[in-house]
């Protein structure tokens, strides 16, 4: 395995810096996990890194800050964003009505030598790849490394079709990043469908890389370079391939969806509906790669097969690929596990007790949405967080069709007498029901919680108005959160959350108000 090499060219980073900030930067330990620097104007330094973020309460962005940092940049486009000629950082800007720059989104780019290893067979099957998961995961880094090694390892014609100089970083020389793949960059967003039929007509390439397919131009373009014998390798929208194929414009990359009706005998035959919801055509790309987290991937080997399961009503069954700190791997099948009794309420309650370690209880999610299931658990503000393994988990969530079919992992689960509930279906609201009865929560204690959180925000805005004082409410979930900053806002206010889950909370700030 390739040693793991990090290039961040943090140092050009701080060097457009307002000095204050820069010095500031320097002494966080923290710095080499940064990933991105958010300046709006009146309003505090918000500094994130790759599982936290850092918000300077006490210092305000001003209009001279902002200008410095525009000042020693190149020129923002008509996607309002500009580079550093050299490096992978990429910066993006907010204007106001009259078009003056307000705010700044400061972006780390980064080449990771290495990062790919894992994945290699993947990209070296001449099969097309797509790539999903959510900002800041990781999904361009990979897609450099990529670039590098078809390019110089395996020696294939390689474009890269560069939107917003993100993949190879700004100026007319490619960073060292992409090997020896040739970059072809693209004016504006909207014609990075052009700039990928022109890769293909042109230059005679084996593979083809795109970040962010997004419309349905890009999507007709993917299926063209696929039909010509050309491997892509893109990045979508998305974070799931449950995501992309409730997504009508993205869906055909994966072969569409499209509503058959059955006559009555086959209906009968395969014990189903008549209305049913089937594949349209062959999937653009054959392979997807759901990047959950640094290092971990959840791998559909096989996207007709995952797609046809899915519309069956059938969680695939991805191959999860888990990368460790001394880049050893870890690997295997999702939802693996067989008959196993249907857990009773005292085990549950049992469970709840167990799990109370650390004050959560942690779910594993078998045969289930997790993203669904995050949102769920954010929106009724409960207690639980979601692992991955057995041994981590408090109890084990599933379908209630999985309990008569033989999955190994619920077999584990059974064996270490971690409890085991089902739910009907793969629904946030079967869910978000669920989580409501486990935690004991019923309509009036959460319509009391509303109340009373918003009666507190309301009462902070009042007196906001009258003094400009900065003020902080107390820990909220998300669903209770949204409404707070919708109400503040009606105040003519300002606000933002700090803090991490679940003591996450809401900040009033009276507009241009010094603390």
């Amino acid at each position: 395995m390739t040693k793991r090499v990090i290039t961040d060219n943090l140092d050009e980073v701080l060097g457009i810096l307002p000095p204050w900030i820069a010095e500031k930067l320097r002494m966080n330990p923290m710095l080499s996990d940064l990933v991105d620097i958010v300046l709006d104007l009146k309003r505090p330094v918000v500094i994130r890194f790759s599982s936290s973020q850092e918000v300077w309460e006490s210092d305000l962005v001003s209009e001279d800050d902002i200008q410095y940092v525009v000042q020693h940049i190149g020129t923002f486009g008509k996607d309002n964003r500009a580079g550093l000629e050299g490096t992978l950082h990429r910066i993006s800007c907010i204007r106001n009505r009259q078009g003056r720059i307000i705010g700044l989104s400061i972006r780390i780019g980064r080449a990771i030598y290495g990062v790919v290893d894992p994945l290699t067979p993947y990209f070296t099957q001449e099969k097309s790849v797509l790539l999903m998961g959510k900002p800041g995961v990781g999904k361009t880094t990979l897609l450099r490394e990529v670039a590098r090694l078809l390019s110089v390892d395996y020696q294939k014609r390689v474009i890269v079709v560069d939107t917003s100089n993100e993949i190879a970083g700004d100026g007319d020389v490619p960073h060292p990043a992409i090997g020896l793949a040739r970059r072809m960059q693209v004016p504006v967003p909207e014609q990075q469908h052009d700039v990928m039929i022109e890769a293909v007509e042109n230059h005679m390439p084996e593979v083809i890389i795109v970040d962010e397919i997004g419309r349905k131009e890009e999507v007709d373009a993917a299926r063209t370079i696929a039909e010509r014998g050309v491997q892509l390798i893109a990045t979508a929208h998305g974070n799931t391939l449950e995501n992309i194929l409730v997504n009508p414009t993205l869906s055909d990359l994966v072969g569409g969806v499209q509503v058959v009706t059955l006559s009555d005998e086959e209906a009968h035959r395969r014990g189903t509906q008549k209305t049913i919801l089937e594949r349209k055509t062959s999937p653009t790309f054959d392979i997807l790669i759901e990047i959950r987290a640094r290092g971990v991937y959840a791998i559909h080997e096989d996207v007709e097969r995952a797609v046809d399961s899915l519309l069956r009503g059938i969680p695939p069954n991805p191959l999860v690929l888990r990368v460790k700190d001394d880049g050893t791997v870890e690997s295997g099948y999702e939802q693996t596990l067989p008959p196993a009794v249907e857990v009773a309420s005292e085990e549950i309650g049992a469970g709840r007790k167990r799990g109370r370690r650390g004050g959560e209880i942690r779910i594993l999610p078998l045969g289930l949405s997790r993203s669904k299931l995050e949102k769920a658990i954010a929106n009724l503000g409960v207690p639980a967080v979601i692992v991955e393994e057995v041994d981590d988990a408090d109890m084990v969530l599933t379908l209630r069709s999985h309990m008569n079919k033989g999955y190994q992992r619920l077999r584990e689960a059974k064996a270490k007498n971690v409890p085991i509930k089902t739910i009907k279906s793969n629904t946030m609201s079967q869910m978000e029901d669920f989580l409501t009865t486990l935690f004991s929560l019923t309509p009036e204690q959460m319509e009391a919680e509303v109340e009373e959180a918003l009666r507190e925000a309301e009462e902070a805005a009042m007196h906001t108005v009258e003094d400009q004082k900065r003020r902080e409410l107390r820990p909220a979930p998300h669903r209770i959160r949204r409404l707070q900053h919708e109400l503040i806002a009606k105040y003519g206010l300002l606000s933002f959350s700090v803090g991490e889950e679940p003591y996450r909370r809401v900040v009033v700030i009276y507009p241009g108000a010094e603390e």
